[in-house]
């Protein structure tokens, strides 16, 4: 058998595992229920899709515009490089940092509790009313030590080497892919509703008319779509774990996003076939209460219950755990590999900068699985998510920002790779984004600019990072 070195890097991670990555880490808990917050503010099928449409060109702008710097540098990390060699080392850091505290820590510590909430429709002691310690404002509940728990267990598994994460997260995407699918053809092809489709299609932009506060609505509402798009751009942080990372990054980035905007147009299109948009908040079954009005926002579920009844709720489930449990497999096997570009940067803690026997990060592994057990305990992630989405997008506008910046400043760096349509699609996709952020600042002010706030945490401790590293070099 190959005897691998230790504490180095392997290269692991072909085509079909690096795409399941992007698309295991984008699909979560989002697409089953964020679609009816969204028809209740925008009011029409029509503009339903046109919110996902618009999600899907964003989000595949993005990925198109990170093939090339991750084709140009696939270093362990990703977006943390790419921000440190376009603008400096703050900018990088300031990245890492969020994504540390919040972005990664607080979305793990939200999939892990939506994984324990569905076991708990089918194990009722796992239940947020089950509470077992609590000690002032934290409290440990049966659905909070499941989540944690589940943290746990895919933390150890990935801890023992890329080859196990990766199968998990094989495994598992490849289960919740045919799991959307099935569910996509019993909405277009099986249990269609005639009622449904002439409800939503016969006027299928109902009274909505066209005005500046209407599209500013919009922008708001694209915050649901964004975030349950988001995480495609992980993949980068395992660049030193890729297979031909120069054609596999690329590749693996456009293919994984591609194939998720596509199920996510496709499954938002069964919901219309299969349920009224409009429907009555008291409604008595989940046909007359519609995709606004679900039970719990569990659109998903209200559609599967036109087919299987009163075993949707089991059946939608399990499917979502599924779905959950490969996405937390992604989250957790990829941050990582970004505080160990920071730690051998002198940015962040020593020992996250250190490979264990089998070529993983495991001090950073374990201090994100403290960090979102932590958040998770004091339930405090879902705030904090909502105040750094606007940051998460600002992050992304200027990374592709950022391609401009390397196309001028390192123009005899070998790129393998060169974005097509170059320079409108990043300019596009900076355009689109942009108008998205500044929206968020009238529409949503009271979650921007924590966000912004959370980010500028780092500043500080950026300095005593710094200082310490010059501390360190000159004994």
């Amino acid at each position: 058998m190959e005897r691998h070195q230790e504490g180095t890097f392997r290269r692991e991670l072909g085509l079909l595992d690096a795409s399941a990555i992007v698309a295991g880490s984008m699909i979560g808990s989002g697409i089953f229920i964020v679609s009816a917050d969204v028809a209740r503010t925008v009011g029409s099928p029509g503009w339903l899709l046109v919110l996902w449409g618009l999600n899907a060109v964003i989000t595949v702008l993005g990925a198109l515009s990170y093939g090339e710097l991750a084709a140009m540098m696939p270093r362990a990390g990703g977006q943390y490089v790419y921000l440190r060699e376009a603008y400096s080392p703050l900018l990088g850091f300031l990245y890492g940092w969020t994504l540390f505290l919040v972005i990664q820590t607080g979305t793990i510590a939200a999939v892990a509790v939506a994984f324990a909430k569905f076991l708990g429709v089918l194990v009722p002691w796992v239940s947020a009313q089950q509470v077992l310690v609590q000690l002032g404002p934290v409290t440990l509940s049966t659905q909070r030590l499941v989540a944690i728990a589940v943290i746990v267990v895919l933390s150890w598994s990935n801890s023992r080497g890329i080859r196990e994460g990766k199968l998990v997260q094989n495994v598992f995407t490849t289960a919740k892919v045919v799991g959307l699918l099935a569910l996509i053809g019993l909405g277009l092809f099986v249990a269609n509703s005639t009622e449904a489709r002439a409800a939503n299609f016969d006027n299928v932009w109902g009274d909505t008319s066209l005005s500046l506060g209407f599209l500013m609505l919009i922008g708001g509402a694209m915050v649901g779509p964004l975030f349950s798009s988001d995480a495609w751009n992980n993949i980068t942080f395992t660049s030193s774990e890729i297979k031909n990372p120069h054609r596999t990054l690329p590749l693996s980035l456009l293919g994984g996003t591609g194939v998720v905007m596509a199920l996510y147009l496709l499954i938002n299109l069964a919901y219309l076939y299969m349920l009224p948009l409009v429907g009555a908040a008291d409604g008595a079954t989940v046909v007359a209460r519609g995709i606004q009005h679900a039970s719990e926002d569990r659109v998903a579920t209200a559609a599967a219950s036109v087919v299987f009844g009163a075993s949707a709720a089991s059946i939608m489930a399990v499917a979502i755990m599924v779905s959950t449990f490969g996405c937390l497999n992604g989250l957790i096997l990829s941050g990582p590999r970004l505080y160990y570009a920071m730690a051998r940067d002198r940015l962040f803690f020593a020992r996250t900068g250190v490979l264990n026997a089998g070529g993983v990060p495991a001090g950073g592994l374990w201090l994100q699985t403290l960090w979102a057990s932590v958040l998770t305990l004091s339930g405090t992630y879902g705030n904090l998510l909502d105040y750094v989405v606007f940051a998460a997008l600002l992050f992304y506008v200027l990374t592709v920002m950022g391609l401009f910046i390397l196309r001028r400043t390192q123009p005899e760096v070998e790129r393998p790779y060169r974005v097509h349509g170059y320079p409108w699609v990043p300019g596009l996709y900076v355009v689109i984004a942009s108008v998205i952020m500044i929206d968020l600042l009238f529409v949503k002010p009271a979650y921007t600019w924590p966000g912004l706030l959370i980010v500028l945490t780092g500043v500080p401790v950026y300095l005593l990072w710094q200082r310490r590293a010059a501390v360190v070099l000159q004994g």
